[in-house]
């Protein structure tokens, strides 16, 4: 009769994260997050916008 070994070697919760984070995936409403990704990129531009706009013309008071 042959011996089956099991090597059972320290795991570093990698396999755990995944499962927990596939769990959680899972139930996302992925047209919201598209929905969601759009408004914060247009508003992240907005808010480039004022922040160079800011400081374009904060440097040119300055300058006066």
């Amino acid at each position: 009769m042959s011996e089956i070994k099991h090597n059972h070697q320290a795991q570093d919760g990698t396999g755990s994260m995944l499962l927990t984070a596939s769990i959680l995936f899972a139930n996302i409403d992925y047209s919201g997050l598209a929905d969601y990704a759009i408004k914060a990129f247009v508003g992240g531009a907005i808010w480039m916008a004022f922040k160079v706009g800011g400081e374009y013309f904060s440097n040119k008071i300055k300058k006066k």
